[in-house]
């Protein structure tokens, strides 16, 4: 058990990185501590505990957890994050660096590199055995950087914009959709329920298409109940993001939910990303079960 330290002054900045070989874990370590943060990659699970009980650390925390370390576990890493979570004196994220099968493929292929869980097998089958082992830690992680299409310099740039410990830096906000159908995300700090607006799964022209779709979002938005609705996202979050950054938190995480995750959610999601935009926060967007959807085809 990771000890209580609640007296502290301060919160502790502690992240967690971890996600699949070959898709920017070690370079985002790398980010971090080119940051100003302590950074320690390829942790044994089990030093983890004696890490945060010890002394306290003057510079934020980050982590990298490598599925080749020996010691490597999914039930005792969703542990650790779990009990990190109700552990008030962190400022605690998990950050997933993902990337596509084909892409990893290709970057496997041209270093010349065997996939670590492949051996002599099919290298995609390695990826599919890593991302399989990795998927419950990656649906409850609160900050996810698909690297699929980013290069070195664009994903330190990302890591940059959303891991920068200057003092003018700004709250990070992540917005995501989902589908209540395979649960809530776990690292959301606010959660809306879309399904009382009206669904185009309904709708045999739109079923097949999704919230990212122009079609979708204005079939969506023409729900009576939206206009009002979407009003009082815009007004809560313009009462709730400066509260929060004066607070000292540098990240927050707002999920959309809807029945298949594809439509209305995303739809949702989309608007309120483009809302906080303008308003001037830095905001990242994920949409769970396309994102999830799109890993099946490939």
């Amino acid at each position: 058990m990771i000890k209580d330290s609640s007296t502290a002054s301060q919160k502790q900045r502690l992240i967690l990185v971890t996600g699949p070989s070959g898709a920017g874990r070690s370079t985002a370590i790398n980010a971090l501590e080119d940051l100003g943060y302590e950074a320690i990659d390829n942790l044994p699970l089990s030093l983890l505990p004696r890490l945060l009980n010890g002394p306290a650390h003057e510079k934020p925390l980050a982590l990298g957890l490598d599925t080749r370390n020996r010691e490597f576990s999914t039930a005792a890493l969703m542990e650790a994050i779990e009990d990190l979570s109700e552990q008030p004196e962190y400022d605690f994220d998990v950050l997933y660096t993902d990337c596509s099968d084909d892409v990893l493929l290709r970057r496997f292929s041209e270093t010349r590199r065997r996939h670590p869980m492949a051996g002599t097998d099919d290298p995609l089958r390695g990826i599919a055995r890593e991302k399989q082992m990795l998927q419950t830690v990656k649906d409850c992680a609160s900050i996810l950087i698909d690297s699929s299409e980013l290069s070195l310099h664009e994903l330190r740039a990302e890591m940059s914009r959303l891991f920068s410990l200057e003092f003018h830096q700004k709250l990070s906000v992540t917005l995501q959709s989902f589908s209540y159908k395979r649960g809530l995300p776990r690292s959301a700090d606010m959660v809306f329920d879309c399904r009382f607006l009206r669904n185009p799964h309904w709708e045999a022209d739109l079923r097949a298409l999704s919230g990212l779709d122009e079609a979708v979002a204005r079939y969506v938005a023409d729900d009576p109940r939206y206009a009002a609705f979407f009003q009082q996202i815009t007004d809560l979050c313009a009462t709730l993001l400066p509260a929060y950054l004066e607070e000292g938190k540098s990240h927050f995480s707002i999920a959309f939910g809807c029945t298949g995750g594809r439509h209305r959610s995303v739809t949702l999601t989309e608007a309120t990303s483009q809302m906080l935009a303008l308003a001037g926060w830095q905001v990242s967007c994920r949409h769970r079960e396309l994102q999830r959807a799109s890993g099946m085809l490939q």
